[in-house]
């Protein structure tokens, strides 16, 4: 749906609603007036939020709080933000009613429309986890074969802050609660690359089934002119996508690892361990994205070189330095039990107190229990809502590997808990396997929390480098 729609919608009785005020809603809505100034529109947002939406003077703007069933029933169409599910109650009910909810997402993408529908400037990047890493490098990869590039979506910047800009190629991350905003836009991408798929946000999808049919819709839905997908995943290995020319990496016939060296085919590339790309998985990633320059019609190997150069993304196992002898490492962006693993997998052989815990989301821990079995820590200190949780699933196998466990009542208490437990030369290791709801306004909060207790300058902690165009 195109933006001028909405005037069409209006003109025949429709009301236009936004649902949401952060910085998602704040770009629809500017988007929107950017096209049609005098078009009437609600806003449900919170009581602070309404009064910051009316200092803005817009007399066709009326903003309310009461979100019910029947307050969106009222309104043809419902501009949601990425963050509120469309599972919840409310917005099943007022959908039942004939009510039509899209995102910004679709917005931009049936604004990105082509004769032949098929946007080839456009790569999207999913995945459970590994996708702001993978849709940075490929920004960074893009805008050194000298490509004007954008990067947006999830990672930021939302894709309507760009609506009138111009590039040679877009790279959007994509959320689970966006990717079926693309089906929905009815555009398909021209490359889309999905890293791995495993249990997450069961609270916003309502179900695993239901996340895992919602990831997958930029493939199974949105139908990509090309899909790059990591033959190592099972539920991606095990998908037919009869619409779409799979490029698969991870295996020995394309782009893959043998150790730390990188391999296309049966030809060495190069080796990984000097770049900038922690750990195991992000140098998959790196896999990822040669997979997608290759498709895009880019000498791939030329520009293998170049990764090197990448910066980082910050709290993503970010080794912030030593102090006091001990070495600190922030992985505040993990929010599932399986990252934290990854987390621990890279630091090995080192002596480890890990933090863990947050909001509790309902994702299963049984796998992270078995793998503490096999190879434990130092010491686990849990924290947050679902702490306890994962102190008694641990309380059996701590006594078994006699590692520590301990319940922290906060982030301070915690990082004292680990420092006790460990020896000069040991590393503290924040990586939740949880969202920071609740105790922060989310995981950068945490994160800068982290490096602050640390002892370390907050200016460690920076932005993400080449958001938006360039």
């Amino acid at each position: 749906m195109r933006i001028s729609q909405l005037e069409v919608i209006a003109a025949n009785g429709g009301r236009i609603a936004l649902w949401g005020w952060g910085c998602e809603g704040r770009a629809a809505y500017q988007a929107i007036r950017s096209r049609l100034r005098d078009l009437p529109l609600t806003l449900f947002c919170s009581a602070s939020e309404a009064e910051e939406a009316r200092v803005i003077g817009d007399r066709w703007l009326c903003a309310g709080t009461e979100v019910t069933a029947e307050t969106l029933a009222l309104h043809a169409l419902v501009v949601k933000s990425p963050g509120i599910s469309p599972y919840r109650p409310e917005a099943l009910a007022a959908a039942a009613l004939g009510t039509r909810f899209i995102g910004g997402t679709a917005l931009w993408f049936a604004e990105h429309a082509t004769t032949d529908g098929v946007a080839r400037d456009v790569l999207c990047v999913t995945g459970t986890k590994g996708k702001s890493t993978t849709s940075a490098l490929l920004a960074h990869l893009l805008r050194c074969a000298g490509m004007r590039t954008a990067l947006a979506g999830n990672i930021g910047v939302p894709l309507l802050e760009l609506l009138d800009a111009q590039a040679d190629a877009w790279v959007v991350e994509l959320s689970s609660y966006q990717t079926r905003d693309v089906a929905a836009s009815g555009v398909r991408p021209g490359i889309a690359i999905v890293t791995n798929v495993f249990p997450e946000h069961l609270d916003w999808h309502g179900s695993e089934a239901r996340y895992v049919e919602d990831k997958l819709a930029l493939l199974t839905e949105a139908k990509p002119r090309i899909a790059v997908l990591n033959a190592a995943d099972p539920r991606l290995a095990a998908l037919s996508l009869p619409d779409s020319d799979v490029h698969w990496y991870g295996n020995a016939e394309g782009w893959h690892l043998r150790g730390d060296e990188l391999y296309r085919g049966d030809a060495f590339i190069m080796d990984t361990k000097s770049l900038p790309l922690p750990g195991r998985h992000n140098r998959s990633n790196l896999c990822a994205v040669l997979t997608a320059l290759e498709a895009f019609g880019l000498d791939a190997i030329a520009l293998a070189p170049h990764a090197a150069d990448f910066q980082p993304l910050p709290h993503r196992l970010q080794l912030l330095g030593e102090c006091d002898g001990i070495t600190y490492v922030n992985d505040s962006i993990s929010t599932t039990p399986h990252a934290t693993l990854a987390a621990l997998e890279l630091y090995r052989d080192r002596v480890v107190a890990v933090l863990v815990g947050g909001h509790d989301r309902g994702l299963p821990w049984e796998a992270f229990a078995d793998a503490m079995r096999a190879h434990a820590p130092v010491a686990v200190i849990t924290m947050g809502q679902n702490g306890p949780r994962i102190l008694d699933l641990l309380s059996a196998v701590a006594e078994e590997r006699s590692f520590v466990l301990e319940a922290a009542t906060d982030l301070p208490d915690a990082m004292a808990k680990a420092r006790a437990a460990l020896p000069d030369g040991g590393v503290l290791l924040l990586s939740p396997g949880a969202p920071s709801f609740g105790a922060y306004k989310d995981y950068t909060a945490r994160g800068r929390h982290f490096t602050e207790l640390a002892g370390f300058d907050l200016d460690v902690i920076s932005g993400i480098a080449g958001m938006g165009i360039a």
